[in-house]
Formats: structure tokens, C-alpha cells, sequence
């Protein structure tokens, strides 16, 4: 029988690559010579640390790897959501007031796994609403010509719409999954 000691330091190499790796995302604008101002990196370490810190407790919450994996994709998704509205703007430039939307699309699938008590199967169903919220938002943009102008904007929301819809997708599986299999190895 293993006790936590042992189980904390099993997990110590993986924890120690995803930190450095956090440390090493920080860095590379400052290596590279970005034009990142002091808020830039405030915002971009209080990101990457939310996203180390609710990983770290997914891990420590389940057993499952499904589950695990699940929850890495969907706090991937909203990571990098916000990055990319925040860098770029998912629709048109970062100003483009329809981008909100997308904070909808997160708020639901916060929102929807803390209705769910963090169970698989509420989170499941958290993960497919935020997909189906996400190809709404991207409907509603194109339909109101939010995005940018012509094939760009085509473009830029189908594309987006699809990879971020496939996250949340494949979360919501890897949730379903985890509700037949509640403990895989880990």
C-alpha cells in the first residue's frame, strides 16, 4: 500500500516539467525581445498559474485518467481562449467588443462543472454545452458580420469555431468516458 508521501513523489518529475514549463513560457517573450509591458506578464503568469493550479488539483481530485485528461483539455481550451482574445482578438483585432461572447462560452463551462458538483457525467455535459456555445458565438459573429471583413473573417471563425469546438468536445468524451471507468492507472 502506498501512502501520499510516496504518491507526491511519483508525481514530483511531472510537476516539476509542468512549473518549468510555465517558467519557460514567462521567459521566451523576455528572451525574444518582445514589446511586453510589466502588465503583460502579470496577465500572462496569472493565466498560466490559474491553469497550473486547477490542473493541480484535477490531478489530486481523481484518479482517472480520462478524467484527468479531460479536465487538462478543457482548461486548455479556456486558456487558450482568453490568450487569443486577449493577444489577437478571436474576432477581428483584441478592441472588437463582440469577443466577450467568448467569455460566455468559458462561463459555461465553469459555471455548468461547479452545477455538476465536478462529477464526469454533469462535466460531460458542461464540456458539449461550451462546444455548442462556442459554435453559436462564432454562428452569431458571422451572421452579424462581427468578424473581420470577407474571406479573413470566414476564415478566422470557421477555423477557430473548430478547433475550440473540438476541444470542448473531446473534453466532454474523455468526461463521458471517465463515468463508465472511474479509476484507470494512472
Amino acid at each position: 500500500m502506498t501512502n501520499n508521501t510516496d504518491v507526491g513523489r511519483r508525481g514530483l518529475p511531472w510537476r516539476l516539467i509542468g512549473w518549468g514549463g510555465v517558467a519557460l513560457v514567462l521567459l521566451l517573450p523576455l528572451v525574444t525581445g518582445a514589446p511586453w509591458t510589466l502588465f503583460d506578464y502579470i496577465v500572462a503568469g496569472a493565466l498560466l498559474g490559474g491553469a497550473g493550479l486547477v490542473l493541480e488539483l484535477v490531478v489530486r481530485a481523481s484518479g482517472s485518467l480520462a478524467y484527468r485528461t479531460g479536465a487538462g483539455l478543457a482548461v486548455a481550451a479556456a486558456f487558450l481562449l482568453v490568450w487569443v482574445n486577449g493577444a489577437v482578438g478571436f474576432l477581428g483585432n483584441e478592441d472588437n467588443p463582440a469577443n466577450l461572447m467568448f467569455a460566455g462560452v468559458i462561463a459555461i463551462a465553469v459555471l455548468g462543472s461547479v452545477i455538476a458538483g465536478f462529477r464526469a457525467k454533469g462535466m460531460a455535459w458542461a464540456m458539449f454545452a461550451a462546444a455548442a456555445a462556442q459554435v453559436s458565438v462564432g454562428a452569431i459573429a458571422l451572421a452579424r458580420g462581427w468578424s473581420s471583413p470577407g474571406n479573413a473573417g470566414l476564415h478566422e471563425v470557421v477555423m477557430g469555431t473548430s478547433v475550440f469546438g473540438a476541444l470542448w468536445l473531446v473534453s466532454g468524451g474523455l468526461f463521458r468516458l471517465a463515468t463508465n471507468r472511474p479509476v484507470d492507472a494512472a
